[in-house]
């Protein structure tokens, strides 16, 4: 009669399919919620026939967004739906583009916001670093 041996099983019979299903189960979670974190604040874009400025890819741009009453708002997590005020905007702009240079910085205006809120925004912008700013708009014919 033969005696079993207690060795353990070498390491290449580690099975890894538990681990590549949780894996796929993670990326899946993923995939589905991060176009959930770059929605931003809900505003009604003006429509406008113009060329689309293009993101590089893996390059996720800094949207700063402006409702009709006025109100600013930065597309980060830590800002969540919180208004801002120009000074806090300001210096949350120039941080993040203090870390990483070359993040695209896009205004996302709602069409009965006020100019002059625009133009605020646009001079803090510039005041932060932000050399090049980009208008989103919605396709469509002038009016």
């Amino acid at each position: 009669m033969a005696r079993k041996s207690g060795r353990r099983k070498p390491m290449s019979e580690i099975n890894m399919v538990p681990f590549i299903d949780i894996m796929m189960v993670m990326l899946v979670a993923f995939m589905v919620s991060s176009p959930m974190f770059t929605q931003g604040v809900q505003v009604e874009l003006p429509k406008t026939d113009s060329n689309p400025v293009e993101i590089p890819k893996g390059e996720e741009p800094l949207v700063v967004s402006i409702k009709p009453d006025g109100s600013y708002y930065l597309s980060l997590e830590s800002t969540g739906e919180k208004s801002l005020s120009l000074s806090e905007m300001s210096d949350k702009v120039s941080k993040i583009k203090k870390a990483r240079p070359s993040t695209m910085v896009l205004v996302k205006g709602d069409k009965a916001a006020s100019y002059g809120a625009v133009v605020e925004a646009m001079a803090v912008l510039q005041k932060a670093g932000v050399s090049d700013v980009g208008l989103i708009t919605e396709p469509g014919e002038l009016n």
